[in-house]
């Protein structure tokens, strides 16, 4: 399974309505930021103003520490952002840490880069000219601490590369993040709105790093490359910094309730984030289809046959998948 969140290809095999499945494929927040009523009808009739722009890239480097002297630019959410950067970075190969989400290494292959898996930063080969990295790590949730990250992009500056740290989950844990140290080196944050604010429909996503290197990438997205009612929500969500915390706090909880259904079952945790759990289970390939036979549909991983990813889900889904697996047994 590619990426989570689309039920077609589980109705396809396994039938039912949308409404028969619990989607446990994802690691959006099931719990969104409630949108106020009504958004403005100017968001939906004119073009997105340079002001409204300016709105919310401003909240965003708030809500994000980015140094006053770092760039920030939106975007259509961040998978623009990665299938644009391996066209604007300068030549050479790509180093990626994995197992992560697949498609930073498609956006760099796309774009005629030479891939190098490493296992950890500090593997970085002589060849590398840029890297990759997730953290926190999708799907085990590792974090890379900001040490390794300024080594990285240190010896990446003295090759005329960049160092792209994606953390679209790091909204649970500010803390892990490296924007503080984007202005001054080759380092590109990725923050994605839609996960932790559960509004992934919106599309909306943010570059942060050195001023040339985010004026390069503003340039190739183009004029308007947020659509109105996107600055509008995004703005107002971003600057509710009562609901993160309180949010950040509840993730805790219902992550914990997730982890004490799987093991109950017999899965063992591998990581993961408070947005999602990684767990291994000996055949998990048939678990993962007993599990879709009963409308329940989680994330199978590539190249990773004894894992499965488990989103979250209210107290009625957990008992629903507590009960399944106990039925599989």
């Amino acid at each position: 399974m590619k990426h989570g969140g689309d039920l077609t290809e589980a109705i396809a095999r396994h039938g039912g309505e949308p409404a028969d499945w619990l989607d446990l494929s994802t690691g959006i927040n099931p719990w969104p930021w409630t949108i106020p009523h009504p958004i403005p009808g100017s968001a939906w009739t004119r073009l997105p103003s340079r002001a409204d722009e300016q709105d919310l890239l401003a909240a965003a480097r708030e809500a994000y520490g980015a140094p006053d002297d770092a760039g920030i630019a939106a975007a259509a959410g961040t998978q623009t952002l990665i299938q644009w950067i391996p066209y604007l970075a300068g030549p050479g190969a790509v180093a990626i840490v994995t197992p992560t989400y697949g498609e930073h290494s498609a956006a760099w292959s796309s774009g005629g880069r030479e891939i190098i898996a490493v296992n950890d930063l500090s593997a970085l080969p002589e060849r590398a000219v840029h890297a990759v990295v997730v953290s926190p790590n999708n799907p085990d949730g590792r974090v890379t601490d900001g040490e390794a990250l300024r080594r990285t992009a240190e010896r990446l500056d003295r090759r005329g590369g960049w160092l792209v740290v994606d953390e679209a989950f790091a909204d649970v844990d500010p803390g892990v993040s490296a924007a503080a140290m984007s202005a001054e080196l080759p380092i590109l944050v990725l923050r994605s709105f839609g996960k932790f604010y559960g509004l992934a429909g919106l599309r909306l996503g943010f570059v942060i790093g050195r001023r040339d290197i985010v004026e390069r990438i503003a340039a190739a997205l183009g004029p308007w490359p947020v659509s109105g009612p996107a600055l509008h929500l995004g703005t107002a969500a971003l600057r509710d910094r009562s609901w993160a915390d309180a949010m950040r706090a509840k993730l805790a909880r219902e992550a914990k309730k997730l982890d004490h259904v799987l093991t109950a079952a017999g899965l063992q945790l591998v990581g993961g984030t408070t947005l999602f759990r990684l767990a291994s289970h000996s055949d998990a390939p048939t678990l993962h289809a007993e599990l879709a036979r009963r409308h329940i549909w989680c994330r199978s991983l590539d190249g990773a046959r004894e894992w499965l990813r488990f989103g979250l889900a209210s107290d009625d889904g957990l008992n629903r998948l507590a009960s399944a697996l106990h039925s599989i047994k």
